[in-house]
């Protein structure tokens, strides 16, 4: 017996060696695109790939990715799976499921690539694949300071009309894959995530405010609005009640294991991305503005197709996709190919579609792209036509 012990102590500390080198590869990463300047590279395919990487590196790692990725271990651990079940669950019923994943998407100010850890989590932890679908279409697409932005840039009627057909099409996207796929979900489907956690048994007040710091952390830090000093007055605050009921509710062990789901998320998610942001990098240089003004410039199945997979494959920051727009359509964009890439823009990337991949599988994310793709191109042909 002492024998197997000394072997599992062994193993363990191997793993933990074989963990501390992830953690020292991805930060060094993420330093290297934080402080490495776009013009270190002389002009060649690999500047806009490092350019795009050291925007997304100063603006999302810190302030969006890492909180998302604590709620997202925040979710896993303590979150009452039969209160998941409840509301979100494969039995739950979809007037209650899907507004709530569609609203609960939507109070964050998240792009494609931050929503995904919450995404991640939601599913592990019981939610059925159309809600958390619906949830990880409408967290990007409608986060209320979009909305808003929207409105002032572009008037009210993009800014309805942006709300309530990115709620129309993940709803729709999310019953389509349920139709399709919910009888071939089994045990494979969690394989790229650790086991989830043991059921908490927590009171749900105390569970509700420590989740809740969290999110309010992660929207302050999105709400570019607010000045810096109030932004990080309240993250202060937020980061105080974390901690202290981190070490003040929760058992060590438990805390432990948060900090354990919190890694899973980081190591398994952080590569894809910054693998995806550069490809992201690499097609925004070879698709030109002008050109993609050039092409999109009426109302028809075309423009709105063009437009519709142009943003899919591009990469929005928060928030930027707006005056992006705003300057192609003085360049003679379209109205209607302007909704489909509003849609599209902000809730697919390329970086998120290999994450949707490395959780859903292949079949799963090629549905969804095609399905979310298609809508927003009937979208943006309403619009266009007959609102615009």
């Amino acid at each position: 017996m002492a024998r197997f012990a000394v072997f599992s102590s062994l193993r363990e500390r191997l793993r933990g060696v074989g963990e501390s080198r992830k953690f020292v590869a991805l930060v060094a990463a993420f330093l290297l695109f934080y402080f490495a300047p776009p013009d270190a590279l002389e002009a060649g395919w690999a500047r806009p790939a490092l350019a795009l990487l050291h925007e997304y590196a100063r603006a999302h790692v810190l302030t969006c990715l890492v909180p998302a990725f604590f709620i997202a271990g925040t979710i896993t651990v303590y979150l009452n799976r039969d209160a998941v079940m409840k509301f979100l669950g494969p039995e739950a019923s979809r007037w209650i499921s899907y507004p709530i994943a569609s609203l609960a998407g939507g109070v964050l100010a998240v792009c494609s690539c931050t929503v995904l850890p919450l995404f991640a989590g939601i599913h592990r932890r019981g939610a059925g694949l159309g809600p958390a679908i619906a949830f990880v279409f409408t967290g990007p697409a409608i986060n209320v300071t979009a909305i808003f932005l929207t409105a002032s840039v572009l008037g009210w009627h993009f800014a309805a009309f942006r709300l309530a057909a990115a709620m129309a099409i993940a709803i729709v996207a999310g019953l389509v894959m349920v139709a399709l796929f919910e009888r071939d979900r089994g045990p494979s489907e969690a394989a790229p995530w650790a086991d989830a956690s043991a059921e908490a048994a927590y009171p749900g007040r105390t569970v509700a405010a420590f989740l809740g710091a969290q999110l309010l952390l992660l929207v302050v830090l999105g709400i570019g609005a607010l000045p810096w000093a109030v932004r990080l007055g309240i993250a202060a605050v937020a980061v105080a009640v974390v901690v202290r009921l981190a070490f003040t509710a929760f058992p060590a062990e438990d805390r432990r294991t948060w900090i354990d789901e919190t890694w899973v998320f980081a190591k398994q998610i952080m590569p894809l991305l910054f693998v995806g942001v550069a490809i992201a990098g690499l097609i925004t240089a070879f698709l030109p503005e002008v050109l993609v003004a050039r092409v999109v410039g009426g109302n028809g199945v075309l423009a709105n197709t063009i437009a519709a997979t142009s943003g899919a494959l591009m990469y929005f920051a928060t928030l930027t996709e707006i005056p992006i727009l705003q300057s192609l359509m003085r360049l003679g964009m379209g109205d209607g190919p302007v909704m489909a890439m509003l849609l599209t823009g902000n809730a697919l990337s390329i970086p998120n579609l290999i994450v949707l991949q490395r959780i859903l599988g292949s079949r799963r994310t090629v549905a969804y792209l095609a399905l979310t793709v298609s809508l927003s191109i009937v979208a943006g042909l309403v619009f266009g036509r007959w609102i615009a």
